[in-house]
């Protein structure tokens, strides 16, 4: 027998509507956005720069090549017959091995500092606005204290007293990522946690803790992702920003701050090559992140668009 024109159309219809769920939707509306689609692609062509690139280095990033040396209008121009593809820095050191190192600390900074606003952000956001009153009141004002203290100049502060490290300044950038996170996850809790599914559970039992965990943060994961992909930019360049003064990660690792700090101080002596190549990786990861994150908050919220 063969289904009848109503059967036909019926399942048709459940199949376009179980295709029609809230994430192929953020989805479709991602995809469709030209802007965070191109961010996206350069956002993917980097990462793999800095996974891949080193395979494809002729000289370590230690390695210093003593032809170069002596001659500073050569040193710093690139050329594939030497195998220094982007040129050399002032001490005969290969820039395009200490660019893919350059790109994958700074990388690791952002990323690193994103998953600790993400996990600590997050969980104190949500019980700070679950519980509310007094609970909610202290944990806020001790977040409103650490906002006020000036975060640049206690970095700063550390790494000229205890010296400068990759470690310490990863535990300096995460020391203060979480904060505007939570503020932001409170106020979204704030508001879910008097919907039903909230007051069910409640109902039935559940552990507060669980509720958050189970109920709560997963209907936040947009506003989370959305602020994740903004706050890594943010750190990088703060990163950044710290190893210019010279007081970020120390030789011979290096980062984009460091690097564009060299070619910075190379431009004097006619040499732009060392400057232009970490600054071009630098330029086009921040616009990437951006346009990422404004394409998942227009996706994930459109109605704020």
């Amino acid at each position: 027998m063969y289904p009848s024109t109503a059967t036909v159309e019926g399942v048709a219809a459940a199949e376009a509507v179980k295709g029609r769920s809230l994430w192929a939707d953020a989805r479709a509306r991602f995809f469709r956005n030209k802007a965070a689609v191109a961010g996206l692609f350069m956002l993917g062509l980097v990462v793999l720069f800095a996974i891949f690139g080193q395979y494809f280095a002729a000289w370590s990033n230690e390695e210093i090549d003593w032809s170069v040396l002596g001659n500073v209008a050569e040193a710093g121009r690139p050329s594939f017959e030497t195998g220094h593809y982007f040129g050399t820095d002032s001490l005969g050191r290969d820039l395009y091995a200490r660019t893919v190192q350059g790109t994958q600390i700074s990388l690791m900074v952002g990323l690193i500092g994103a998953m600790v606003a993400v996990f600590v952000g997050t969980l104190y956001g949500a019980v700070a606005g679950y519980f509310g009153g007094r609970t909610d009141s202290i944990m806020m004002r001790t977040v409103d204290i650490l906002m006020s203290i000036p975060y640049m100049f206690v970095l700063i502060l550390l790494l000229v007293i205890f010296g400068r490290s990759i470690i310490l300044l990863f535990v300096g950038v995460g020391l203060i990522s979480w904060l505007d996170m939570s503020r932001i996850v409170r106020g979204q809790t704030l508001t879910v946690k008097n919907k039903e599914f909230v007051e069910a559970a409640v109902a039935t039992g559940v552990r507060p803790f669980t509720i958050i965990l189970r109920h709560i943060t997963p209907n936040l994961l947009g506003v989370v992702v959305i602020y994740a992909t903004l706050l890594i930019p943010l750190l990088i360049l703060q990163e950044s920003f710290i190893s210019f003064l010279g007081l970020g990660v120390q030789e011979p690792n290096t980062s984009w701050g460091a690097l564009i700090n060299e070619g910075a101080q190379e431009m004097n002596n006619g040499t732009i090559w060392q400057l232009l190549f970490p600054l071009f990786f630098f330029i086009i990861t921040l616009f990437s992140f951006f346009f990422v994150g404004d394409g998942l908050r227009d996706a994930l919220d459109p109605k704020d668009r």
